[in-house]
């Protein structure tokens, strides 16, 4: 027997390959979500599956496009080395193609609300993430405490608009300067977005392959805005902090 098949499949492999043993809809939401159970060589995996053809008509949005944000929203948060998005891919599913996401074990009570003290910095990075991915859906159940206290960002399906739009509830660090370790990941990427596109590293080369142009373009703007201010913006009297 070759060790291919005695090694166990990883999560990320199950979810890629895997068969969709089951699936059930989600109750909440505008668009059909469901939660499916997926299958390979005798091991299992729980994910979120969206698929195009259950996305809601948005006025804003091109039609058919949102698991596709799902996923540049993850490969966004790979390339900068952020880690704060569960794997998410794209393939075909009971409904056909659409965004697969890993599950993430949490407790459905906690919320962005709810956060214990403590949680400033991870809030930070989905802060910054959302200015640069143009975050309009930001609220207060997308955000989930998985194990170890990991906080994970989910529902990505109204980001990287070509106009600058982010709605979000985090306004915690309204002024406050953005850490230098992240303005040094933005600052790289910036600089690779202006490299040939042949020379790209492989996840970064995909997520501009993904977005049309104008919203590769918009990405550059909001990067330069970001590395210009230096500091979260926020709105009058919004100034709650997180220890």
């Amino acid at each position: 027997m070759t060790a291919e098949l005695t090694n166990e499949p990883t999560t990320t492999e199950i979810i890629r390959h895997g068969e969709i043993v089951s699936y059930q809809l989600a109750p909440l939401g505008s668009n059909y979500t469901f939660v499916v159970n997926i299958e390979l060589k005798g091991n299992e995996s729980l994910a979120i599956y969206k698929p195009r053809d259950g996305e809601a008509p948005l006025w804003d949005f091109p039609s058919g496009t949102l698991y596709i944000r799902e996923y540049a929203a993850y490969l966004l948060s790979e390339v900068l080395g952020w880690d704060i998005v569960p794997f998410t891919t794209i393939r075909d599913g009971p409904y056909g193609i659409g965004s697969v996401q890993q599950f993430v074990e949490h407790d459905p009570k906690q919320n962005y609300y709810t956060l214990e003290e403590g949680c400033a910095d991870q809030l930070r990075v989905i802060a910054c993430f959302d200015l640069v991915a143009n975050s309009t859906d930001r609220k207060a159940n997308h955000l989930l405490m998985g194990n170890g206290g990991k906080i994970w960002s989910i529902d990505h399906g109204l980001t990287f608009h070509s106009d600058m739009k982010v709605r979000t509830v985090i306004w915690d660090f309204s002024s406050e300067p953005i850490p230098q370790h992240l303005l040094k990941s933005l600052t790289k990427l910036r600089e690779q977005l202006d490299s040939p596109a042949d020379s790209l590293p492989s996840l970064l080369k995909e997520l501009v392959t993904l977005l049309p142009q104008e919203e590769v373009d918009a990405l550059k703007h909001r990067l330069d805005w970001v590395l210009e201010e230096r500091v979260f913006p926020g709105l009058p009297g919004r100034n709650r902090r997180r220890g």
